[in-house]
């Protein structure tokens, strides 16, 4: 989940819990999201993914909340337009993921992996990113994915340049 969520939809959380403030039940299923493939090339080689499509508030905002498996070919892109610096938390997210923070121009500038399931510690971009790629923890050790690899997907590809 995103840190920085508007405090309309925070107050909204306190008082229904986040998953029904964002239109959605606790597991209720990703497949209304929009998807697409997507390729991480580098020195480990090109990897594919099919992953959700997370480019609007709500669907930012909760994210992998709630999702209690992940296969592992699967993941979320998030998409911000105008590219910013994000923080992204744990809140209410059962699995360990690894999150790849991705510059406009598709070059993976930073990696956190195996993030800590249920945790509030803020999980910070090294500057501004157009997107964050979550993937199932261990997929970026398994597959030697690092920082300078990129990132081909549709949806960045259609972001402006900054």
């Amino acid at each position: 989940m995103i840190k920085r969520a508007g405090w309309l939809l925070a107050m909204a959380c306190l008082l229904t819990g986040p998953a029904q403030a964002a239109g959605q039940r606790p597991g209720a299923s990703l497949e209304h999201l929009p998807s697409e493939s997507l390729e991480v090339h580098g020195a480990g080689g090109t990897h594919r993914f099919t992953v959700w499509i997370a480019d609007d508030f709500e669907s930012r905002a909760r994210g992998l909340m709630f999702v209690r498996e992940l296969d592992p070919g699967r993941g979320m892109l998030f998409l911000f337009d105008p590219p910013e610096q994000v923080g992204f938390w744990m809140r209410n997210t059962y699995l360990s993921l690894d999150l790849l923070f991705i510059t406009p121009g598709g070059r993976i500038v930073n990696i956190i992996e195996r993030a800590r399931p249920l945790s509030l510690d803020s999980l910070e971009s090294d500057g501004a990113v157009a997107g964050v790629l979550e993937l199932l923890a261990g997929t970026v050790a398994r597959l030697g994915i690092r920082p300078g690899d990129r990132v081909v997907s549709p949806s960045l590809t259609a972001l402006p340049e900054s």
